[in-house]
């Protein structure tokens, strides 16, 4: 079929909205109409070429829509559905069986290799191939396609145009702290880069009873959303020294960070600013080779550094438990969100890239 998508052609370059065509959904797969979908900070690195997706290529991995057709072996999924695309996996590999799909073996692989696992491809343009399957689903376009495994239904009477971000960024912000980290109610958070991944570790570590919830960001206005959303206590690097501010309010140290911007130096303080016995969470995505500088013996006094992926999530569990989070109240991601439509893309990149929003949603 023919589909809308936007395409990017070269390293760092715009977006074009073209129209492509669109293979059939195999026997294990569905075909989603596009309802919304996240602007992520993968899908501009990615662009950039500081992951090495083959070129050109449709991005967009937090896709939202209808169900439109399903493969005559997909389970649990029909025409009419809402769903929620995340991540892809191989479903096979010692770590998807133990139920870790965020440490798949495979996961660059299934994720950024721009085509199916057997190497086939899903878009087209004038009988040329162009990569797709990014994430298993390259939704900056009308209408994808989709494994069963990266695809998950959620209820009817929540906007489904609003749901896309829980796929990856607000999944790795509320599964870093729910699901990886499990911070003690009561305990101490420092969450450094107040972003949609940031904003959503906020928002969770206010619903799991942290009573001490330090932001850290230099854009005001996330600030300000960040103590709306349950931050106690927020920093403006530009202003003050983190680690010694931190440790002001804090003389031993958080028990728990997250480093959600891939910056080196930011790194170093989020683990600066623990306890001896805290652990820092790395989340932020940094260019391939990226190295960073710590004192050893900070770490060998009992400090730990975990690495998370997509929050250490099972898409198929933690997204509708998100989902329900926001119907009751008590996960207001609305307030992070601004809409644009497909066509205006570059637009909503040009504004997520200056920080005048948090998490651009296309509607195409």
């Amino acid at each position: 079929m023919k589909i809308n998508a936007a395409v990017v052609r070269e390293s760092g370059g715009s977006f074009t909205l073209e129209t492509l065509e669109l293979d059939e959904p195999r026997a294990d797969e569905v075909l989603v109409r596009i309802s919304g979908v996240g602007i992520c900070h993968t899908d501009l690195i990615c662009r950039d070429q500081q992951y090495p997706v083959p070129l050109p290529v449709v991005l967009g991995h937090e896709g939202s829509g209808i169900v439109e057709k399903v493969g005559q072996d997909v389970k649990g999924l029909q025409a009419g559905d809402p769903v929620v695309l995340s991540f892809c996996t191989c479903g096979h590999c010692d770590n998807c069986l133990e139920g870790l799909p965020s440490r798949c073996l495979s996961i660059f692989e299934s994720n950024f290799s721009g085509c199916r696992e057997d190497g086939s491809h899903t878009l087209w343009h004038q009988k040329d191939p162009v990569s797709g399957h990014f994430f298993g689903q390259s939704s900056f376009a009308s209408h994808v396609i989709a494994h069963q495994k990266n695809t998950v239904k959620v209820s009817k009477d929540v906007p489904i145009e609003l749901l896309g971000p829980l796929g990856c960024g607000i999944q790795t912000g509320a599964g870093t702290v729910m699901n990886a980290l499990q911070p003690e109610a009561g305990s101490s958070i420092a969450v450094f880069g107040c972003g949609a991944v940031g904003l959503s570790a906020v928002m969770a570590a206010h619903t799991v009873g942290c009573t001490t919830i330090i932001a850290i960001d230099p854009n005001p206005h996330r600030l300000e959303l960040a103590s709306e959303l349950g931050a106690t206590f927020t920093l403006n690097p530009t202003q003050a020294n983190p680690v010694e501010a931190i440790q002001q309010q804090l003389p031993t140290g958080v028990d728990y960070s997250i480093e959600c911007t891939g910056i080196p130096d930011v790194f170093r303080q989020a683990v600066d600013s623990l306890s001896v016995t805290g652990t820092c969470a790395l989340v932020g995505a940094a260019p391939m080779g990226t190295e960073v500088s710590l004192d050893m013996n900070s770490i060998m006094f009992g400090r730990s550094i975990k690495g998370v992926i997509e929050g250490d999530s099972v898409p198929q569990l933690f997204i509708p438990k998100l989902v329900d989070l926001y119907r009751s109240g008590k996960f207001p991601i609305d307030k992070l969100v601004t809409f644009y439509t497909l066509d205006e893309i570059n637009q909503a990149v040009q504004d997520a890239e200056q920080g005048k929003v948090i998490k651009a949603i296309l509607r195409p």
